[in-house]
């Protein structure tokens, strides 16, 4: 029986229950010089679509399959849900996080020109702020937000398969958040539910290149 003892502070490897597995080693073939195999070919249902490339492992080989674009837009959707619902309520006696008394006479032009004037602006950094902690903290935490817990996805980091640690939880939940609720809306979700479909080999969206991330099905 080995006494060997895990060194004080350092976490078992298997903490994480999320980590990439490793993959077994495949026994030499008879024939192979030296007793060494050649490297086996991409298996036939690749879920990510890269086949490793000129013999380049796949960074996740051993994780569950890639999420599904539908059930990932529906997860943020919960998401989005989740949070604005009651932020709205909360900004109702200050004058609503919206404006929705305007009586449309001055046009499209001067209505986007005022929309983060006074109060709004106020309340769309507040919303920015609680968007970003909601993320940011359930995304360390897990790798699930509320919506992706309900869909089964999660997010890990591309090189491992580890749950995002706090700087690159930040990173990406500021990328997804930033623009979409201080600039450009509907933009940066269009391009954001494209790449979800159209990105090869792991269907990053830009938040997810920023932090080295992907989002998976959960086990």
């Amino acid at each position: 029986m080995s006494n060997d003892q895990p060194t004080p502070g350092q976490p078992p490897e298997d903490d994480d229950p999320f980590l990439k597995k490793p993959q077994e080693p495949s026994p030499p073939s008879e024939g192979q010089p030296y007793g060494s195999a050649p490297p086996p070919p991409p298996p036939p249902n690749d879920p990510y679509g890269s086949g490793g490339g000129f013999g380049a492992p796949d960074p996740l080989a051993g994780m569950p399959p890639l999420a599904e674009p539908g059930k990932r837009i529906l997860a943020r959707l919960i998401d989005f849900l989740i949070i604005s619902i009651p932020l709205y309520l909360i900004s109702l006696p200050w004058g609503g996080a919206v404006d929705v008394n305007g009586d449309g006479d001055d046009g499209f032009g001067d209505a986007v020109a005022s929309g983060y004037s006074g109060h709004q602006l106020l309340w769309s950094i507040i919303g920015l702020v609680v968007y970003i902690a909601y993320d940011t903290y359930f995304t360390h935490k897990d790798g699930r937000t509320l919506g992706k817990r309900l869909l089964k996805l999660r997010v890990a980091m591309l090189n491992d398969g580890r749950v995002p640690d706090t700087g690159a939880a930040l990173m990406r939940a500021v990328v997804l958040w930033a623009p979409a609720l201080l600039c450009c809306p509907c933009l940066w979700w269009l391009i954001n539910i494209v790449l979800m479909f159209t990105d090869k080999p792991y269907r990053q969206g830009l938040q997810d290149k920023a932090a080295k991330t992907v989002v998976v099905a959960a086990r």
